[in-house]
């Protein structure tokens, strides 16, 4: 009898909501004692575990969900445990259950999603699995969350029967040394709970795909008509119209290059750019993003690493940004061609064919029959100039997929929140987090075309209401000295990365805006992120833990005793780098444990928790008589003594000692002594305090947000040589005026 009726219940919801179960045969893997946990998306997360998992197990339900009236009649089918995450004695009986061979379910984050993502997970959960011994069966159920039987309503677009996937993962088991017992080994059983629900999130999400694929996808998903684009001029693209014009747009593109062509974008952040973007992605062109900031040499190095012919801009930005001396060096070149002339070819016919497939995309997108291999090259970005000759980074489709499933339980991107996005799309932390995160999410984005505007740009957030802010330190700073204590009160999610973000940018944040500004950490080849802090668990000072499907090693280093390269490997980490020596040629990377991993170039170290601590780049320690000194750490000293300024520390050659510490402070009355004292005071070692100051006016900042350290250590060089030979000058006048005979 309750074989028919479970079938019943899987033929009613497979014909309402298209459900479709991968993973079954993880099910018997699990074995006899187990604890099957799910993310909580909706009223429906029981009745389609009930249906679809082989045996009817026991679900522990939270006491006050179970005395809810709409749960009486589903609990007369199934065995109910009531208990309270909170009660030592309902955990302990749980505990004893499944002990006893017994299969039970639960939802460690205790109530239903209002987010559209993971909520707060309670100790209860992992404790039971720890003291039971239990595999862990994970179960991901997405689709559910748009449901009208969901929390989300005025959160998300919600409708009747959206397509529901539960996808049943391999099992897996709490580990903790036996050494460890008390709260410690609470938490950390919390923790690897916690870890396993952000599993659930990343392997919910399709990553082996297309970005033109989960645009139509996310079109589907949420309505066609929502908004997702907005830019300064104030116009706005929907899914619908994105679509519609990248198609239009593809058939002139189509015309003037080749298929798997390299094509260079050259645009600022406005709503033309996602457009040119898919279209070059609808017919199997990869887009080469060009840093129109860094400089006619480094752009036109670029272009040659990629192997570019042909290079897309805009007039009006090419005469409002004044770069006319730019485009005639690339017109030598290359092929230049202004989206302001497109529209002359622009007939009838095209426009009616591009209507007419709009309506169908994923037709008509596989139809192309270019660029589906979700491994094969979707963008091409470059290292900023901060390290010298620009090297292209090549990102896969999955590479950018990949990333945000890893990213979206940290950071909720769903209809009701707005991202600001002023980062450039040219740099990684833009295009994927500004720009294709929130549109997967179906969140919208506000395009600003800079992020050094400090003063317009918090009256902006202020008036657009927007939720999620990316920035840099240097850029949070900025923004903090300008805006009024109300400017950000609708900022839920305020994140910083790029570089390290400092101490007295965190607490400046926190005590008038009453934000804490999340620290995260990644690098352009690992499309970005590879590690974040979040709302739920954060350590100061750290930038977060390791996301899911990534695994990273310490790789030692001479004359460093703390911390080491940090090496990752995961689906997010690049295809591979294009060198301007080697054009055309691409480099996969790999270290000494193989293919696939990547050295990130960054000195850290990673807790007894996972935290990760970025100590610093390994190529910003300076070794000065056979000793390794941060200059990470020089700047935190200068921050320390002089905190309302900002300051960067660079190494020059010195004869004597093979290198010393330059500090360039915006603080007017640096001076050494000050820093000795503060060092003393603070117990810093004494080859932490720089040999020389150097005070100027303004840092140079690159587009991204980062120092521009080669313009700084060009600056310390300069200032070396001219004091070298002054100190001659002045040797050689005294040496004059001593031999010269008195008159």
């Amino acid at each position: 009898m309750e074989r028919l009726f479970k079938l019943s219940w899987r033929l009613l919801l497979r014909l309402l909501y298209r459900v479709e179960v991968t993973g079954l045969e993880n099910y018997e893997k699990a074995g006899d004692k187990v604890l099957i946990i799910a993310n909580h998306t909706s009223l429906l997360d029981g009745i389609l575990l009930y249906a679809w998992l082989p045996e009817t197990p026991t679900f522990a339900i939270n006491t006050h969900i179970a005395a809810k009236r709409v749960f009486k009649p589903f609990l007369h089918f199934v065995r109910l445990f009531k208990m309270d995450a909170i009660n030592p004695l309902s955990i302990k009986s749980v505990i004893k259950f499944i002990k006893d061979k017994n299969k039970v379910v639960i939802f460690p984050e205790g109530r239903i999603t209002i987010t559209g993502t993971q909520m707060k997970i309670y100790e209860g959960p992992g404790l039971i699995a720890d003291k039971s011994d239990a595999s862990i069966l994970p179960v991901a159920i997405d689709g559910a969350q748009f449901s009208k039987l969901s929390y989300m309503k005025g959160k998300g677009f919600v409708r009747w029967f959206p397509k529901i996937t539960l996808r049943i993962l391999p099992p897996e088991k709490i580990s903790i040394p036996e050494h460890i017992s008390g709260h410690e080994r609470r938490k950390k059983a919390s923790i690897q709970m916690q870890d396993l629900m952000h599993k659930l999130a990343y392997s919910s999400f399709n990553q082996r795909n297309t970005l033109y694929a989960s645009l139509i996808e996310a079109s589907n998903t949420f309505c066609k008509k929502q908004v997702v684009f907005q830019d300064i001029s104030k116009d706005t693209l929907n899914y619908q119209q994105l679509i519609l014009r990248s198609i239009l747009l593809s058939h002139l593109i189509k015309k003037q290059t080749k298929a798997g062509e390299h094509i260079g974008i050259l645009m600022p952040n406005v709503n033309a750019l996602p457009v040119l973007f898919f279209a070059l992605q609808f017919i199997g062109r990869i887009p080469a993003m060009l840093n129109f900031t860094s400089g006619a040499l480094a752009v036109n190095r670029a272009c040659e690493t990629a192997r570019l012919k042909t290079i897309y801009t805009s007039r009006y930005f090419i005469e409002n940004a004044k770069l006319e001396q730019l485009i005639a060096d690339l017109d030598k070149n290359y092929t230049v061609i202004y989206l302001e002339d497109l529209k002359k070819d622009l007939r009838i016919t095209t426009k009616l064919a591009a209507l007419f497939m709009s309506r169908n995309p994923a037709k008509y997108y596989t139809k192309q029959n270019l660029n589906r291999n979700h491994d094969a090259a979707a963008v091409i970005l470059f290292t900023s100039g901060s390290e010298g000759h620009p090297k292209g980074v090549v990102l896969s489709h999955k590479n950018l997929l990949a990333n945000y499933a890893q990213v979206r339980c940290h950071i909720y991107f769903n209809p009701s929140e707005l991202v600001f996005t002023c980062l450039p799309l040219f740099h990684s932390f833009g295009l994927n987090a500004g720009f294709l995160m929130p549109l997967f999410g179906g969140a919208k984005v506000f395009f600003y075309p800079t992020p050094l505007h400090y003063r317009l740009i918090p009256e902006l957030i202020y008036e657009l209401r927007a939720t999620i802010i990316f920035g840099t330190n240097t850029f949070f700073k900025g923004y903090a000295r300008y805006a009024h204590p109300y400017d950000f009160n609708s900022v839920k999610v305020a994140v910083a990365g790029a570089e390290k973000l400092h101490d007295d940018t965190s607490r400046l944040w926190s005590d008038k805006y009453g934000i804490r500004i999340i620290q995260g950490y990644g690098v352009t080849e690992t499309s970005p992120v590879i590690a974040v802090n979040n709302l739920m668990l954060n350590k100061v000072g750290t930038v977060g833990r390791l996301i899911s499907g990534m695994e990273c090693y310490i790789k030692p280093v001479d004359g460093i005793e703390r911390g080491g390269h940090l090496v990752v490997k995961g689906p997010n980490v690049m295809q591979g780098y294009l060198f301007h020596d080697k054009p055309g040629k691409l480099h996969s990377p790999s270290t000494e444990r193989g293919a696939g991993w990547y050295d990130t170039g960054d000195i850290a170290e990673i807790n007894d928790q996972g935290f990760i601590t970025i100590l610093g780049r390994a190529k910003r320690f300076a070794k000065i008589g056979g000793e390794m000194v941060s200059l990470s750490a020089t700047e935190e000293l200068a921050t320390l003594s002089w905190p309302d300024n900002n300051h960067a520390a660079v190494a020059i050659y010195d004869e004597r000692k093979g290198e010393k510490v330059v500090l360039v402070t915006e603080y007017k009355k640096a001076e050494r002594r000050q820093l000795q004292q503060v060092a003393r005071e603070k117990q810093i070692g004494e080859l932490t305090v720089p040999k020389k100051i150097i005070v100027v006016d303004k840092i140079p900042v690159l587009s991204t947000g980062k120092t521009d350290y080669i313009g700084l250590t060009k600056l310390a060089e300069s200032y070396e040589s001219n004091n070298e030979e002054n100190s001659w000058m002045n040797k050689i006048s005294k040496l004059v005026k001593h031999e010269m005979p008195k008159n």
